[in-house]
């Protein structure tokens, strides 16, 4: 189990299903204060639980942990799937590779993107603005909006289920 505390992963009759990796590679968010960053999705696992780790190399340089200073980690988690975003603070002319690694119950899965490039994805940092902080605005808000409506409808169901089970009919006669 991946997580310590976590009873589901002892006694669920499911065979255990390694995730679904993917790393993509987002529009810089600040490009002038050299920001960017990477999406990691992990989907389609047993038990859904996950923890995510990077690691970055320079061209012909060895393999390396990403310090934590270097960026930091946001994760949405949602039935069948759960995202990592790496926000990288880079320097201007760094131009890195890096690895997002899911450690799963099943074992570690490494994220590939395309074949012949070791799973990694290169970040560049860009002198030019670009429209990536409007595209990941409407990102963020359409996945919040999601979530508002999926809570919506849980509730208007429950509220339902409530009324029908107290519109029993009456039993008592006078």
């Amino acid at each position: 189990c991946v997580c310590a505390a976590c009873c589901c992963c002892l006694t669920s009759d499911e065979p255990v299903v390694k995730p679904v990796v993917s790393v993509y590679p987002a529009a810089p968010r600040a490009p002038l204060e050299g920001k960017s960053s990477l999406l990691c999705l992990a989907s389609a696992m047993f038990p859904p639980l996950v923890q995510f780790s990077w690691k970055r190399r320079r061209e012909d340089g060895p393999l390396e942990e990403l310090p934590p200073a270097e960026g930091e980690q946001l994760e949405i988690r949602e039935s069948g799937r759960t995202a990592a975003i790496l926000m990288l603070h880079q320097q201007e002319n760094s131009t890195y590779k890096y690895r997002c690694y899911v450690h799963h119950e099943g074992g570690t899965v490494e994220a590939h993107t395309e074949p012949g490039n070791e799973g990694s994805v290169t970040v560049f940092s860009r002198d030019s603005a670009s429209c990536g902080d409007a595209y990941q605005v409407k990102l963020f808000c359409l996945l919040y909006t999601q979530l508002i409506v999926k809570s919506l409808v849980f509730c208007c169901g429950l509220s339902l289920l409530m009324i029908l089970r107290n519109k029993r009919p009456s039993t008592n006669c006078k």
